[in-house]
Order: C-alpha cells, then sequence, then structure tokens
C-alpha cells in the first residue's frame, strides 16, 4: 500500500467518525489488559494512537509503530500534549523489515485489512511476541458488500483462527462486539475482536 495515501491523510485523520469509532475499540481492548501494569505492548499501524494513547495507563510502556512519518508526528504531538510518559513512537514497516522488538501485548487495530500478506504479518508479530505473549486483533467482519483492491473486505473467524494456529499461536478467542453504520468502506459492517496467546 503507498504510504502516501496516509500520509496525506494524517493531519485530518481524526475525524468525529474515527474517534467515535476508536472509543468503541478503547473500551472493548480495556478489559484484555487487565493485570498488564508491568507489561509492554505495541500497537502495530497505531496510525496518530487513537486506540493505544487511551490505554496507556494500564501498561508499563506503549510503542506505536507506523509505515506513516506523518501519522506518528500527529501521536507525538498527542504524546506530549497529554504527557504521556510511557509511551514512545517507531516508524516502521514490518511487511518490508521487522526490527529487533519485543513485547508481552502486540494490538492490531483495523490494520490486517490493509496488509496484503496476512500470514506474513501474523508471523512477524509472533516473533516479536514474548513467551506467553498476547497478540489482540480488531478488524472487521468478512463483509462481501465490499470490494478493493487494497483492502481484504474483513475475515471470517475461522480462517483466521486457521491462519493464527498455523503461524504458532497456542489458542485464540474470537467474537464480534460492534455493530455499525457505513464504518468499513461507506457500508454498514461488524468488528470483531481476536485474542490469541502465544
Amino acid at each position: 500500500m503507498e504510504n502516501n495515501v496516509f500520509e496525506e491523510m494524517a493531519k485530518r485523520y481524526d475525524t468525529e467518525e474515527r474517534m467515535a469509532l476508536a472509543k468503541v475499540i478503547v473500551n472493548e481492548v480495556r478489559p484484555e489488559l487487565q493485570n498488564s501494569k508491568s507489561k509492554s505492548l505495541i500497537d502495530y499501524g497505531s496510525g496518530t494512537g487513537l486506540v493505544s494513547l487511551e490505554l496507556a495507563d494500564l501498561v508499563d510502556s506503549i510503542l506505536l509503530v507506523d509505515s506513516s512519518e506523518q501519522m506518528l508526528e500527529v501521536a507525538k504531538a498527542k504524546i506530549s500534549h497529554k504527557g504521556i510518559a510511557n509511551a514512545k513512537v517507531l516508524y516502521s514497516d514490518f511487511t518490508q523489515d521487522t526490527p529487533e522488538l519485543k513485547a508481552d501485548i502486540v494490538l492490531l487495530s483495523l490494520v490486517l485489512l490493509h496488509i496484503p500478506d496476512t500470514k506474513k504479518i501474523l508471523q512477524e508479530l509472533f516473533t516479536i511476541l514474548n513467551h506467553d505473549g498476547k497478540l489482540i486483533i480488531i478488524d472487521f467482519d468478512k463483509n462481501d458488500k465490499i470490494n478493493h483492491p487494497k483492502v481484504h473486505n474483513g475475515f471470517s473467524h475461522d480462517e483466521l483462527i486457521k491462519s493464527l494456529a498455523e503461524v504458532g499461536f497456542k489458542s485464540t478467542s474470537i467474537k464480534t462486539f460492534h455493530h455499525g453504520n457505513r464504518i468499513f468502506m461507506k457500508q454498514d459492517a461488524s468488528m470483531f475482536i481476536s485474542s490469541s496467546i502465544k
């Protein structure tokens, strides 16, 4: 995916719709991070940090990773404005090259649909996670109304669970938690949360 799309969107990325959707996601992820005060979290494809910066109080450290420098500039401004001491940003694209990183938790919020080779990225994220680490994925359920050359039209739970198992995750729980109007390429859609243990 050409980064410049996101570079251009960065300044006006935090729309009311996106902020509202991020709030729904944050409320769903928070319970997943109970007892994580000593843990490190990587938000892969963090964008402007709409989701993960709202979770900073639950973990020891957060690393926002994105392949758009502009998005991360917006995130950095938020971090300093809100005085979040345990958050940093890293400009990187794991589909090209994965830096030597380790984390207890990796969060992927509405990112998988933009990555052509989902299996490869799941493998990379598996490698980054510490033993017993957790991968949290939020994305759209499969939606046949959507057809776009650069975006997956969501994911079926069974297929995703199968891919995660093939990569090496021990267990995955997955559930649909939100239905919204026109939230996915202007179509009504539902979102799932999946939580996998390494």
